[in-house]
């Protein structure tokens, strides 16, 4: 077999080689909800409002120094801080894809969204684990609609339009994780073993292989390429 025809069965391996998903790929069909959607875990007595300076800790959870909360945003999920997804481009002449550390690259963007300005929450749950869970703002923008704009965060169900609109647009634009083979967070939760910051990309590629649901669009674009281009 020519080497042409290796890399392109290679670009099989996480799609057509694998077993089918469970779900669908589309995540308004996606039935994993999050312990706050489904009601499990207790909202405020009333709505709490919480301003000041922030330090990011992952790209979806904020802690406010003075005070001393911790605030999740509300309506988004984003991959956790050791986790990776995988380019479907080719890194040089390796025959496995390009690790994307998707994580850190969520943090980054949050961090470099809210940068030194003061950051203004209102709260009104608890996360599942006692985060607090809030919708944020920074400048007059919304938080977590900048992380799905930019494509770093996914949509969790049910949200409003303007959320779904712009994943749409994240997604058909490939911005963020949307250009990469990622695995679904709450997968990824479910069946990660190692969580330190010094997973292995190697771990996630076989997560990858193993999967249950489909969220990102390079996956339906490999499963329309043909299985052969050397001829």
């Amino acid at each position: 077999m020519t080497s042409v025809a290796i890399k392109s069965s290679l670009v099989a391996l996480l799609v057509a080689a694998l077993p089918s998903p469970v779900h669908s790929a589309d995540i308004l069909h996606d039935q994993t909800r999050s312990s706050v959607e489904a009601g499990s875990v207790p909202a405020l007595s009333a709505a709490t409002r919480i301003s000041g300076r922030t330090s990011v800790i992952d790209g979806r959870t904020l802690w406010f120094p003075k005070g001393g909360h911790k605030v999740r945003l509300a309506l988004i999920d984003v991959c956790e801080l050791p986790q990776w997804s995988y380019d479907p481009r080719r890194d040089g002449e390796s025959m496995i894809p390009k690790p994307v550390p998707c994580g850190p690259l969520a943090k980054a963007w949050l961090k470099r969204t809210v940068g030194s300005a003061q950051v203004t929450c209102i709260v009104r749950a608890y996360d599942a684990d006692s985060a607090l869970l809030g919708y944020c703002s920074v400048r007059g923008r919304d938080l977590a609609l900048e992380m799905v704009r930019v494509g770093w965060a996914r949509v969790n169900s049910p949200a409003p339009a303007e959320y779904l609109t712009w994943q749409s647009y994240a997604k058909s634009a490939r911005h963020g994780m949307w250009a990469t083979y990622v695995l679904d967070m709450p997968e990824w939760r479910r069946k990660a073993v190692d969580r330190t910051l010094s997973r292995r990309p190697i771990a996630d590629f076989n997560l990858l292989a193993e999967r249950e649901t489909e969220i990102s669009p390079p996956f339906e674009d490999a499963r329309r390429r043909p299985k052969r281009t050397d001829r």
